[in-house]
């Protein structure tokens, strides 16, 4: 996203639901804790060099956090679905973060996977329902600024953590200039080979979706950074090659230092931030990268 000076912003706003517990029970008490909710903000400052996170975790309790009627919300950090004009609205408010934004989508529904499974490991259930939204149209405020451009939603449900033999994943999400849109993960396992259901969506201008196996790609790093918190040591610049799609991109990352560090148990620290894309087309997008400091267990 930009402001009309063209100062360049990039975000993200995640909701988390974890089941703790289903069927009757006898505490009726406000306080149960059937689930948890966690949430995470983050906004990269390109132009200005910052990255600013926060991250929250609550029960329900008495409308502390929760999902209804196409809302889902953790305190003051909310998205809002309307599913009549499918314009999506988020608003979030940290230290140094104001958020507000109207999206817009551009393009149909994706559904990610095969068979509408994306598959994360061998066997029944190790699998999500995985559902984009790959090109949105986004307009609202930054910290009070007016901003506009593009951003991109996922939503996935899965009853399966990782296997123990892996160790994290690295995610793309890329939109190019060319109206075409990419998403690429690739599964670690911990003695550093790729997981064969690693697996990506290719996008046409039309918004059709084709399904990309882990032999249609190739990932390779080509510069680290090394956290001075967590000393996780990140690729924050990737060499994308897609043969099928005659496509070679290079991704970098905007700012080397957009990792969110966690303090506890409750989530794994991790890597997410804004990048470009140069190459056979230009573009713009987000990289997730975890488990690089210690296999994630959620």
């Amino acid at each position: 996203m930009h402001t009309a000076d063209g100062r360049r912003y990039g975000f993200e706003l995640v909701f988390f639901r974890q089941a703790q517990r289903r069927g009757p029970s006898d505490n009726q008490s406000t306080w149960r804790v059937d689930d948890l909710y966690l949430a995470h903000l983050a906004l990269t400052d390109v132009s200005g060099k910052r990255f600013r996170y926060d991250k929250r975790l609550n029960r329900a309790g008495p409308g502390i956090a929760g999902v209804s009627d196409g809302r889902i919300w953790n305190g003051n950090w909310e998205s809002k679905w309307d599913t009549a004009s499918r314009i999506q609205t988020l608003s979030a408010v940290a230290e140094e973060v104001r958020l507000n934004l109207r999206l817009t989508p551009r393009t149909p529904p994706v559904v990610n996977g095969e068979n509408g499974v994306s598959q994360k490991a061998e066997g029944a259930g190790k699998a999500s329902y995985y559902v984009s939204l790959p090109l949105l149209q986004a307009e609202g405020t930054v910290n009070g600024t007016a901003v506009t451009g593009t951003a991109w939603t996922d939503h996935e449900w899965f009853t399966n953590q990782l296997e123990p033999f892996q160790a994290g994943w690295d995610w793309f999400s890329v939109q190019l200039d060319n109206r075409t849109e990419l998403m690429l993960f690739q599964l670690r396992h911990v003695d550093g080979s790729i997981d064969p259901y690693s697996s990506g969506t290719y996008v046409d201008a039309g918004g059709h979706a084709t399904h990309l196996k882990r032999s249609d790609f190739q990932l390779q790093p080509l510069a680290y950074w090394t956290s001075p918190k967590s000393h996780a040591r990140y690729p924050i610049r990737w060499k994308i090659t897609i043969p099928s799609l005659k496509l070679t991109l290079e991704c970098a990352a905007a700012l080397d230092n957009q990792e969110l560090e966690s303090e506890d148990a409750t989530a794994p620290t991790y890597w997410e931030g804004t990048v470009t894309y140069t190459g056979t087309v230009n573009g713009a997008g987000y990289l997730e990268m975890t488990g690089y400091e210690k296999p994630v267990r959620l």
